[in-house]
């Protein structure tokens, strides 16, 4: 991606800026997944282009989720990001979709003790642990 211009975000090493004074593209990497938008349609064909002559691509069209995050566009090219599908999942997965929400799921100062009740399925428990966001 250097090669082809474009500079490393200081912020997140997973993303990559190309910019020129006409146009902007922001590449996004994450391991073998790739969101590419900027402002410019023909520059960022000319990147596709360039990067399906390296690598073999596969385009899925407009952007609706990502790592946990739904995508939804507006008007004026904005967009919503949501994690509501991602938290619903988690928590049908769980079978807690029915749960009433509270703002704190554990009572204040009350301490944990090794002889407690434990998980039917303590890796469910790490999994489901693991996943909040």
């Amino acid at each position: 991606l250097l090669k082809l211009g474009f500079s490393k975000s200081k912020c997140d090493p997973s993303l990559f800026i190309f910019s020129t004074s006409a146009a902007t593209v922001f590449m996004l990497v994450y391991v073998d997944d790739i969101i590419l938008t900027g402002n410019s349609p023909s520059l960022l064909q000319k990147f596709v282009t360039q990067l399906n002559a390296i690598f073999s691509l596969k385009d899925l069209g407009t952007l609706d989720y990502f790592l946990g995050i739904e995508v939804k566009s507006l008007s004026q090219g904005k967009l919503l990001l949501s994690q509501d599908k991602y938290i619903t999942d988690l928590l049908t997965k769980v079978k807690m979709e029915d749960s009433k929400s509270i703002s704190t799921p554990m009572i204040g100062g009350q301490q944990l003790a090794k002889e407690g009740t434990l998980f039917d399925d303590p890796t469910l428990y790490r999994s489901v642990v693991g996943a909040l966001p």
